[in-house]
């Protein structure tokens, strides 16, 4: 009998090879892709928790609050929110149907077509590896808060050394770590919450209950690009695009699926908790930043300029107790921050090697990828993966907030692309189901309203990425400014050709729905859970690794 972390395994499966089973191997549940199923209940929520909220909740937010206000921001949010709490409605479904590793890529493939299965890995493997430099810029970006003469290069070559460690060794060590990273993100959150509530009521050195004043003076709704009704409506939309960066999490979920204990169990709590986890983070934290610092604080402003040069509190919220005289606070709130971005580029490093070895499973990358270790670590794709965080040197000679919002133009399309994908995926499943007699009330989880919940996420993510740039084709002194243009919708272009090249050259056919493949690795997954006990609870499972500890 071998124990693990949450579920106790009663007995050892065959080696996979002669049949669907997995393979237990020292004690280890490892799946047909070679990856081991070490990640527990507690690890995967605290894991998509810390993937879900970094830089953009704390920091980049400022840029939507400059944009639109705090009413555009906090109906931006709102609005946002519902649309990816609908694509979560979907994925959802489909990954607890059949939890493997990097599930919504192979599902674009299963369900829909090959060739658009090869773009869907590919743009998210992109997105991934993109968002470790843009998280080591943004963390030089706030470690100027203490001092102005960091040595960026070193900071850099400091943080890329300690990903690399935190990613090379077992599974279970990383979702150890990350769940204590993320551990300093809640309490970052919940502080910040409590700050704003208490200071809002006079609760701070200047005894100014200063409650809803930012709203009304100098207004809820900023003008952007234009001026009157139309200005305050483009205001809306930067706060709005300013969300599309901030809000997401469902696909870290799917991705850590192939690596789950007891999968169907631990992957639906996760799904479960995304709905509170939007309204609580996002939406009160959309709330927040509007209520402490007015849109047009000089410091805000400046600081998140394109010119990268400021007092290096990059956080609304240091700002905000700056101006109140507040001491100490703003040193905790930002040695907070540190934490927290670090934790966001470990997720992004994990998620980037675990969606490229996918790519390579599927056979649509080089065969070497699928290389794992005794203990399940892809390594030549984790390697290929750290190239990527080298880009953070940009930052040593642009400035790291221009490189922060360079690096945000390019893949916040990406990042919409993958909720795109998702939507026209399950509309694909759910038609596969329907032709092939699939009863959806026998679901480990079953999305509501559906498939109209699926159509509504389509139109709008569609929306939103095609007009993220529109300003580029605003007249302008400057006119149309081709980098710009570029630096807004190159992973779209990326994307067709992608798609096309992959359907030329393979010759792939899109799926019928009678002919989809609804069968998969689930007999391997049935037998797998049949074996295992279930997984602990969320807080017996943390009182459990406390005790241990002890």
């Amino acid at each position: 009998m071998g124990k693990e972390t949450g579920y106790v395994v009663e007995e050892k499966a065959p080696a996979y090879g002669s049949g669907d089973e997995e393979a237990s191997i020292n004690g280890v549940i490892e799946n047909v892709d070679g990856l081991a199923r070490q990640l527990s209940n507690r690890q995967i929520q605290w894991m998509t928790l810390g993937g879900a909220i970094g830089t953009a909740l704390f920091v980049s937010i400022g840029w939507g609050l400059i944009g639109g206000g705090p009413g555009s921001l906090l109906i931006a949010f709102t609005f946002y929110s519902l649309v990816i709490a609908a694509v979560n409605n979907c994925i959802a479904e489909m990954t607890t149907f059949m939890p493997v590793s990097s599930s919504f890529i192979k599902f674009a493939s299963m369900y829909v077509d090959d060739a658009f299965g090869f773009m869907a890995g590919w743009n998210f493997f992109l997105y991934e590896a993109i968002l470790i430099p843009f998280e080591i810029s943004a963390l030089n970006l706030v470690l100027t808060y203490w001092r102005d003469d960091i040595p960026l290069a070193a900071v850099c070559a400091v943080v890329i050394l300690l990903y690399a460690i935190f990613n090379v060794f077992v599974v279970k060590w990383y979702g150890e770590a990350e769940f204590w990273l993320a551990s300093g993100k809640l309490i970052l959150i919940v502080m910040l919450f409590c700050f704003t509530f208490v200071t809002m009521c006079g609760g701070n050195p200047k005894h100014d209950a200063y409650g809803f004043r930012y709203w009304r003076e100098p207004g809820a709704f900023a003008e952007s690009v234009t001026t009157g009704p139309l200005g305050k409506f483009e205001g809306f939309l930067s706060s709005l695009f300013t969300a599309a960066w901030t809000v997401f999490g469902p696909e870290y979920i799917s991705m850590v699926a192939g690596e789950a204990v007891s999968p169907r169990t631990t992957i639906k709590q996760a799904f479960k908790t995304v709905y509170w986890r939007f309204g609580v983070f996002f939406i009160v934290g959309a709330l927040c930043v509007g209520i402490v610092v007015p849109y047009n604080d000089k410091t805000l402003t400046h600081v998140l300029s394109t010119s990268g040069s400021g007092t290096g509190a990059a956080s609304p919220y240091i700002i905000a107790m700056q101006n109140m005289g507040i001491k100490f606070l703003p040193d905790l709130t930002n040695a907070l921050l540190v934490t927290s971005i670090f934790s966001a580029g470990n997720a992004y490093t994990f998620c980037a090697s675990r969606s490229l070895h996918g790519l390579a499973v599927q056979g649509q990358a080089p065969k070497f990828l699928r290389k794992t270790t005794r203990r399940g670590v892809p390594i030549y794709c984790f390697l290929i993966t750290m190239i990527f965080p080298f880009l953070s040197f940009l930052s040593v000679s642009d400035g790291s907030a221009q490189a922060i919002k360079w690096l945000v133009n390019l893949v916040t399309a990406s990042q919409v692309l993958n909720y795109v994908i998702m939507s026209i995926t399950y509309i694909c499943f759910y038609r596969a189901m329907k032709a092939q007699g699939f009863d959806r009330n026998a679901l480990p989880y079953k999305g509501w309203f559906q498939p109209y919940c699926a159509w509504i996420a389509l139109f709008f993510t569609t929306i939103i990425v095609c007009i993220q740039g529109y300003t580029v084709f605003l007249p302008s002194k400057t006119g149309f400014v081709v980098g710009t243009f570029f630096t807004y919708y190159t992973m779209i272009f990326v994307c067709i050709l992608l798609f096309v090249g992959w359907k030329v050259v393979k010759r792939t056919k899109f799926v019928r729905p009678e002919e989809a493949d609804l069968v998969g690795e689930r007999p391997s997954i049935d037998k797998y859970e049949a074996m295992t006990t279930p997984p602990l609870g969320l807080w017996e499972d943390i009182a459990k690794s406390l005790r241990l500890r002890k």
